[in-house]
């Protein structure tokens, strides 16, 4: 399957990251390399763009897309919280942007084996890196119930989760679950019929929980910030785009943070902690989708970006 994304708030997060022609950037989640084609369109002689993903067919799909850029493009099969590292082994210091569109992609969502939607029974894997041992399948057969709760409550903000938790391991105790089309009915079963037609799709919710648990998605972006935001040089950005209310909380208190680093007590006059500001957030509010983006790509719906500078 020819790998597809469309990349969400492509013209803001451009203008955000106020691209210098010789300067280096970083595409920490390269994606089918939307976002990275303008960045590298924008790039003169001197200019660098290292592309970064965990999954093998976004890594093969940018590169073929990045192809006529040559040198002044490098791509790497890592994960954004590595950024240090795979720096360091291309002898960058530092960088003058990054952007994470987080999430899941279209093209992952939209193939059937790769277990992340609801819409085809299949396997439940949803790793986007699939040399990680751990799988979706694991998780729904052997976490306890009360992890299963927690994952579904805080990570697909479902207030049935205590139920579908319930549902999942009464379920297994009789033969394992294999397939996503045997987590949809269980998922379905356990939510009142007369509920089951709000919010969408009944399993939307535990699916992206699950997912979110298989890949560690918010322990490595609530991990990664702090480092990010070191690597930039004077006057860098780091754009960031969150689809989950969760992820979107964990980056504007690190924003904030690191604009105002100071832990002193409010009653103190002057600052004897020591902690000095990283920079400055530039989006106090999100930046969301304009209209016509949202009528045109659902997905963008619930999109935000925000952005920090580096001092």
């Amino acid at each position: 399957m020819e790998f597809r994304h469309r990349s969400v708030l492509l013209e803001e997060t451009i203008k955000e990251l106020r691209i210098k022609p010789d300067g280096i950037y970083v595409d920490g989640t390269l994606g089918g390399g939307g976002h990275s084609f303008e960045i590298a369109s924008r790039l003169g002689e001197g200019g660098r763009l290292i592309g970064i993903d965990q999954d093998e067919a976004a890594v093969e799909a940018a590169g073929e897309r990045l192809l006529s850029f040559g040198d002044k493009v490098t791509i790497i099969r890592n994960n954004y919280q590595n950024t240090r590292s795979v720096l360091l082994s291309l002898a960058v210091s530092g960088i003058d942007g990054m952007l994470l569109d987080l999430g899941v992609s279209s093209y992952q969502l939209d193939t059937a084996e790769r277990g992340f939607s609801y819409r085809y029974d299949t396997a439940l894997d949803m790793r986007m890196d699939q040399r990680q041992t751990l799988t979706a399948g694991d998780i729904v057969n052997q976490y306890e119930e009360r992890e299963l709760f927690r994952i579904i409550r805080d990570y697909g903000e479902d207030r049935f989760a205590k139920n579908i938790a319930k549902h999942i391991v009464r379920a297994r105790e009789i033969k394992p679950i294999e397939t996503t089309g045997e987590l949809n009915g269980i998922i379905r079963a356990a939510i009142p019929a007369r509920l089951r037609a709000e919010g969408g799709h009944p399993s939307k919710r535990t699916f992206q929980a699950i997912r979110i648990e298989c890949n560690r998605e918010l322990e490595v972006l609530e991990e990664s910030l702090e480092e990010l935001i070191e690597l930039l040089n004077p006057g860098g950005r780091l754009c960031i785009i969150t689809f989950h209310s969760l992820e979107d909380r964990i980056v504007k208190n690190a924003f904030r943070k690191a604009e105002n680093p100071c832990t002193c007590p409010p009653s103190f006059p002057v600052c004897v902690c020591g902690r000095k500001s990283k920079g400055k957030v530039i989006t106090g509010k999100p930046i969301l989708p304009p209209e016509e983006e949202r009528n045109e790509n659902p997905r963008s719906k619930s999109a935000k970006l925000r952005v920090f500078e580096k001092v």
